[in-house]
């Protein structure tokens, strides 16, 4: 029994060490010296005061801002996760009716609109801070009356910041939504 069980926990020992301290601190460290701003959660800063990350999504409610796709965890990062309703779910089907209206209606819209998918749904992860370019589009004009601003402007500033598919292949177009309204505050006041 004892020669089953010594190279057991040698064995043990040696990927705890290799899997469990070595390759982690590697890896942290290499993060940081390749990727600085990532590996320390992409943090956006403003005026030196750290307001948020480009990677977690933020509730904007005013009519001056652009509105984010919905979370069923008000952008908390903490318990991160969707409602978990089917789409049989009599209450999945409610809220993206209300949600439909209430966008339709907020960004004065024509009744029969198709409002993207993204705006409709929250994203499984509940933090998502993007949006498809249609639905920033389809806000453009809300802005600009909420401040006083020619539609123009506001359009150039939503197709600078389109972010392409990941690599070329994955995904679709997109864009942050945190991030465009910190530069709609910066450039457009």
């Amino acid at each position: 029994m004892k020669s089953y069980i010594l190279p057991a926990v040698r064995v043990l020992f040696v990927f705890t060490l290799l899997t469990g301290i070595i390759y982690p601190v590697t890896m942290t460290l290499l993060s940081l010296v390749i990727f600085p701003h990532q590996a320390n959660g992409s943090m956006i800063e403003n005026d030196g005061k750290i307001i948020g990350s480009e990677l977690i999504g933020q509730s904007f409610e005013s009519e001056k801002y652009f509105h984010s796709r919905p979370s069923a965890i008000h952008y908390n990062p903490i318990p991160s996760g969707g409602t978990n309703w089917g789409p049989t779910d009599k209450r999945m089907a409610d809220s993206v009716k209300a949600r439909r209206e209430r966008y339709i209606e907020r960004n004065n819209l024509p009744a029969g609109t198709k409002v993207p998918n993204e705006i409709l749904f929250a994203s499984s992860s509940g933090v998502d801070p993007h949006i498809p370019p249609e639905a920033a589009l389809m806000q453009v004009h809300r802005i600009s009356r909420a401040r006083g601003l020619d539609t123009g402007s506001i359009k150039i500033l939503v197709e600078r910041f389109i972010e392409p598919e990941q690599f070329g292949l994955f995904g679709d177009p997109r864009v942050n939504v945190v991030i465009l309204n910190l530069a709609l505050d910066e450039e457009l006041h």
